[in-house]
């Protein structure tokens, strides 16, 4: 990847793009248009103080870390679109079932979508470039159909290797993601329910409880989620300065790497993919990579890649002037 980075060096990405041509933007996609939509105008309950729980406000905020981070950073990304560490597969699933949760799809889809932006980034072929406009690039994209992105023919090209995996098979062949949401639903309603019950409350304090743990819990958390997952997709490849001279758009974003924990280094995740490292300075903090290591230390993880050498030489090498002007 690096090495192809550096031959393209001097082509540029050019300021706008069109739609990808296999784009019908007549067509939506109604299984995503109405989640996206739904989720989004359920989370608006939020501004209804029957719905309120300080509970809730807490679980929303730990669970955009264990769901966000675990689910989608570390697992989604960097293990299986990447491969940047491996491990035991009982842990693998774990963490790819918190990644379920966050209702980005089944795991052999959202890799394959990944790769092919990697294959194609910030050309016309790429999936959400935000070169078309910004809106297209963070979430407009997923919701009319493209044809290179239909099942079978993208797992063909970018995911034969996650569908050997029986579990991975399994979310595809069943409607186990949507089961899995369901399910979600009903164990932070049930848990606030029962736990309202058991401090005393009567069945209306006790279902507004629970309610309020579904709310924020599950469907605030998803929304939040789902931006900042986004964003990576969309501000990283606007705003950012450049520490690699990539034939793409991509930029590092203080702001989307601390909300995203360290997904916001994107530019130096484009010139050296592979790596489980996204930070290459001492200033650029990555909490995924942090976890990952503390996970290598505990046993549970193991063969983390680390970024190529040349990438870093030639980050030290490139004078700060130039820094300046990206």
């Amino acid at each position: 990847m690096l090495a192809r980075a550096k031959a393209d060096m001097s082509v540029a990405p050019p300021r706008r793009l069109r739609l990808p041509a296999t784009v019908n933007p007549r067509r939506l996609v109604w299984r995503y248009a109405v989640a996206v939509i739904g989720y989004h105008l359920l989370a608006l309950l939020a501004f209804i103080p029957w719905f309120f729980s300080w509970t809730g406000v807490a679980l929303m905020a730990v669970g955009v870390y264990l769901f966000g981070m675990l689910g989608i950073n570390l697992c989604y990304h960097r293990l299986l679109a990447h491969r940047g560490f491996k491990c035991a597969k009982w842990l693998e699933h774990f963490l790819a079932f918190l990644g379920l949760c966050c209702l980005q799809d089944t795991p052999a889809q959202w890799v394959a979508v990944h790769r092919r932006h990697h294959q194609y980034a910030d050309k016309e072929q790429d999936p959400h470039s935000p070169l078309v406009n910004f809106l297209w690039g963070h979430v407009t994209w997923m919701l009319v159909e493209n044809a290179d992105l239909k099942r079978p023919g993208i797992y063909e090209r970018y995911a034969r290797d996650i569908l050997r995996d029986r579990f991975y098979m399994w979310c595809e062949r069943t409607f186990a993601h949507d089961w899995i949401i369901l399910l979600s639903w009903a164990v932070f309603f049930a848990g606030g329910f029962a736990g309202a019950l058991l401090t005393g409350e009567g069945l209306s304090e006790a279902a507004q409880f629970g309610a309020s743990l579904v709310l924020w819990g599950v469907i605030v958390r998803t929304v939040v989620v789902w931006h900042i997952t986004w964003s990576v997709n969309s501000v990283t490849h606007v705003w950012g300065y450049r520490n690699y001279e990539t034939p793409d758009a991509s930029r590092n974003n203080w702001l989307i790497a601390l909300l995203a924990v360290g997904e916001g280094w994107h530019n130096n995740h484009h010139a050296d993919s592979r790596s489980a490292k996204h930070g290459h300075r001492r200033s650029e903090i990555d909490i995924v990579y942090l976890v990952i290591r503390a996970l290598g230390r505990m046993g549970l993880v193991h063969d983390i890649q680390l970024p190529n050498p040349r990438a870093a030489a030639a980050t030290s090498a490139r004078p700060a002037a130039a820094r300046r002007r990206r």
